[in-house]
């Protein structure tokens, strides 16, 4: 299954997004996961990620969305997993 997507020209300016966030290194992403819903990653000196993730892949159950605009206040890159498989 190839999933792809390309995103332009949006626009936003975070007014309560989260400031402080916790940060985590590489090989500690599966404890970011399960600690918080909004995080940096540090891949190594040079990248920072600001990462958020959804809960489910039913979008009608969860309530995703403050996850992702926390990480808007992040001046670098930022990632967010979607699941896109409901668990069995």
């Amino acid at each position: 299954m190839d999933i792809s997507a390309k995103v332009e020209s949006i626009k936003y300016t975070p007014t309560m997004a989260k400031k402080n966030f916790s940060a985590y290194h590489i090989g500690d992403l599966e404890k970011a996961l399960s600690q918080d819903g909004t995080f940096l990653l540090t891949v190594d000196n040079n990248n920072k990620f600001a990462m958020s993730w959804w809960v489910s892949a039913k979008r009608t159950r969860s309530y995703p969305y403050a996850r992702v605009y926390d990480s808007f206040g992040f001046k670098g890159k930022r990632i967010t997993i979607i699941p896109i498989c409901k668990d069995v």
